[in-house]
């Protein structure tokens, strides 16, 4: 699966990038926002799996790893594959992290941006080949900072996540960008339209029902935007494990490239 994708990344540009390790390590960083000092991580990936200018994955964690420590983002979801695959893995990887009881909105949208945009300059990243992914809480923010920059990231992948909250005791749980539409479905598909995007679900998710994905799915369908939607039938709410897990996908996401 990693050789598929080094060979579609070897056309790429080849400018040199100067201290790339030889295996795949994780940097702490941190960064001052609006009055409040944010850490976060950075994967960098080993000099032979990614030579040149590289792509990066801007990864948004779950309700679990929120916190200050900069650390627990890497913890669940796409973290602990990356540390198992980290030398062969061929893209950097940007970890920020939301403060206890929070969600990906507001002040925190706007702060993982600009982890992200920090990141991509200290790093060199490609800024054609930039992904956004999240799970449970940061599959809405994958939604929330898709709608904010929908010109920005070569392709989407949300997981278990949703535009309108879940349940009475989650009101917090939301998309912004498309709170206040009669059919925020169809307004996402709308404004993304032209945007790669890949939403993963499990069908028997009980935290974050199928429903917003469906509805998604269907927009989608009626508008003729292209948007992917799988399904796992057996599945619960850990609907990431199988995801990043899957070379398809990976491939997928990696062929992605913003030509402007």
């Amino acid at each position: 699966m990693i050789a598929s994708l080094l060979s579609m990344l070897a056309g790429c540009s080849s400018q040199p990038v100067a201290s790339v390790p030889d295996h795949g390590h994780f940097v702490d960083r941190q960064l001052q926002f609006e009055g409040r000092t944010f850490r976060y991580q950075v994967f960098v990936p080993a000099r032979a799996a990614s030579p040149g200018k590289r792509p990066l994955v801007l990864f948004l964690h779950g309700s679990g790893e929120r916190g200050d420590d900069g650390v627990k983002p890497t913890l669940a979801g796409l973290g602990p594959w990356l540390k198992e695959n980290r030398d062969s893995f061929p893209a950097l990887a940007v970890f920020p992290q939301v403060p206890e009881g929070e969600e990906w909105r507001d002040r925190n949208a706007r702060m993982a941006l600009a982890v992200l945009d920090a990141a991509g300059n200290e790093f060199q990243a490609d800024p054609r080949r930039i992904y956004l992914t999240g799970m449970s809480m940061g599959g809405y923010g994958s939604w929330e900072l898709a709608l904010t920059r929908p010109t920005h990231f070569a392709a989407v992948v949300p997981i278990c996540g949703a535009l309108r909250a879940p349940r009475q005791a989650r009101p917090g749980l939301l998309v912004d960008q498309v709170a206040a539409e009669a059919d925020p479905y169809v307004a996402t598909v709308t404004r993304l339209r032209g945007v790669p995007v890949w939403s993963f679900h499990g069908a028997r998710d009980d935290l974050v029902p199928t429903h917003d994905d469906r509805a998604i799915h269907a927009a989608s369908e009626q508008l003729g935007a292209g948007f992917r939607y799988t399904e796992y039938p057996d599945t619960n709410h850990n609907a990431w494990d199988p995801t990043y897990r899957n070379p398809a996908m990976w491939q997928w996401l990696f062929a992605q490239q913003r030509t402007e």
